[in-house]
């Protein structure tokens, strides 16, 4: 059965909540026309609205939000005129009452019967939306079945967050479209939310009844502000972060950090985070397993977290960074700057593919263009070395406000075996070189690469819970001193570090 108005609303909001926002329509340019004219009378009978939006806010959990949802029992929730009037004026609504908006779609796509000036109503209604999400106000989209055409090329496109339910079909082009114009019907599963999703195109498959905790998770990060620490009563008092040097060398932090068992983005966010609503690929077609994004609540903080996910498992190599994990962390760097958010990055990699498909792919123009957006972001940032950090792919994720490094984590322009290569044609100075190159954690913070230093007692991989939760401490101490600094003095800083780094 198809998901009705009256099923979002019970399903979605607080109960009793919802008020419209719905007024007189406008007059389309065609709707002097009988034949559609009585199209439309019928559509009303049949399904009991006025046109094929419906629009109002209500809470969930007690956090308003505006809704903007289509019906499907009207005209197939095509989209004209008065429709696109009615989605423009909620979207400038929910902006002016600053105010989260999430929006429903399900439809067939433009409305047929107002030929061109209907098409265009796909620019104001995307107008609308980017005007909303760059006043820094959430955008939340819930894909129903089916949602076609102009409809998923612009509103149901432009989410922060987007999901869709199980089955639906989604897609621009009609499958009856290609059918007339090519004479053959459209591939099966191509215009699937499965098969979207595993494109990296939107962020999740999502039944109704759990639209509502996910709604709620997001705006938690979204639109909330700093709780108190939520793991305080389970860590105690605050330690001090060390940065004295242990004794150990280069090379022995560089078994250390490939160790199986040593714990990565994900025991952090597990252990240090709460409010965590995991994000896919970066919208445009494409997924990289060897990063994570998400938003979460790091001890308390509204972040979005952007993770180089490095999986230690026996007789399995790491994953390495090609040019769509990249890609997926600028879509990270660009959710915090519209939604004005820390960013949190988590370096932990052993270097970026090298292959012929990585470098068509674009690999080095990514790292660029990620070095580029990264060290001008206006918004707190912190780096946090977990681990392995390999060449430029832990380089791409570097410059930021605070950089945190484990004690037993490295950074060097390639693996220490791969420099031996470089400069003896062997693997054999591979422990010397990482003592000359200053790799380690002792030899970063002297030369004010890194801020602190968080201890390992002795070893990560042997205390994974406590060691992730204070790294979770570093993060939020780190982020209680950026949030007090003026954004125009906080990217001077940053600008300034990295622009002396090394001449004095």
């Amino acid at each position: 059965m198809p998901i009705t108005a009256q099923d979002l609303i019970d399903a979605i909001l607080d109960r009793g909540t919802f008020t419209g926002w719905d007024g007189p329509l406008v007059d389309a340019v065609t709707a002097a026309d009988d034949e559609y004219a009585q199209t439309l009378s019928r559509a009303r009978e049949r399904s009991h609205h006025d046109e094929a939006v419906f629009t109002g806010e209500g809470r969930i959990r007690g956090q308003r939000i505006a809704v903007i949802a289509c019906d499907y029992a009207f005209l197939g929730g095509s989209i004209g005129v008065a429709a696109a009037e009615r989605i423009v004026a909620a979207v400038e609504r929910a902006t002016a009452l600053r105010l989260p908006l999430l929006a429903t779609p399900t439809s067939g796509g433009t409305r047929m019967q107002e030929g061109t000036v209907a098409f265009l109503q796909m620019v104001k209604i995307s107008a609308a939306i980017t005007l909303h999400k760059k006043s820094g106000l959430p955008y939340l989209v819930y894909l129903r079945n089916p949602t076609m055409g102009g409809v998923f090329a612009s509103w149901g496109s432009l989410g922060h967050v987007t999901i869709a339910e199980p089955g639906a079909r989604i897609g621009f082009l009609g499958p009856r479209v290609h059918q007339a114009l090519h004479g053959e019907p459209f591939p099966d599963g191509v215009q699937t939310a499965e098969n979207l999703f595993a494109h990296g195109l939107i962020d999740g498959v999502v039944p109704l009844r759990f639209v509502r905790l996910l709604a709620h998770r997001a705006l938690r990060v979204l639109a909330g502000t700093k709780d108190a620490d939520p793991l305080a009563p389970h860590l105690g008092m605050r330690e001090e972060l060390s940065t004295v040097d242990d004794g150990a060398s280069a090379w022995d932090s560089v078994r250390i950090s490939r160790e199986t068992g040593r714990p990565g983005v994900r025991a952090l966010l597990r252990h240090a985070a709460t409010d965590r609503l995991p994000l896919s690929g970066t919208g445009e077609g494409e997924i990289d397993h060897a990063l994570l994004l998400s938003l979460a609540r790091v001890q308390g903080y509204p972040c979005v977290v952007v993770g180089q996910d490095t999986t230690r498992t026996e007789g399995r190599p790491s994953p390495l960074l090609g040019p769509a994990a990249l890609r997926l962390a600028r879509r990270g760097m660009r959710l915090a700057e519209e939604l004005d958010l820390p960013l949190v990055l988590v370096i932990d990699t052993w270097g970026s593919a090298l292959s012929p498909e990585a470098e068509e792919g674009g690999l080095a123009g990514e790292i660029a263009r990620s070095l580029s957006d990264l060290v001008t972001l206006r918004v707190p940032t912190v780096s946090v070395l977990l681990g392995q950090g390999s060449g430029g792919g832990a380089l791409a994720m570097l410059p930021a406000d605070r950089v945190l490094c484990a004690q037993h984590a490295w950074l060097a322009p390639l693996p220490p075996e791969g420099a031996s290569a470089v400069l003896y044609h062997d693997v054999e100075h591979a422990a010397e070189l990482a003592q000359r190159q200053r790799i380690r954690a002792a030899d970063l913070f002297e030369d004010g690469i890194v801020d602190r230093v968080i201890p390992e007692r002795p070893n990560a991989a042997d205390e994974p819970t406590d060691f992730s939760r204070r790294v979770g401490l570093a993060v939020s101490a780190a982020l209680a001193e950026l949030t007090l600094i003026p954004d125009s003095i906080r990217i001077s800083r940053r600008l300034d570090r990295y622009r002396f780094l090394g001449t004095r």
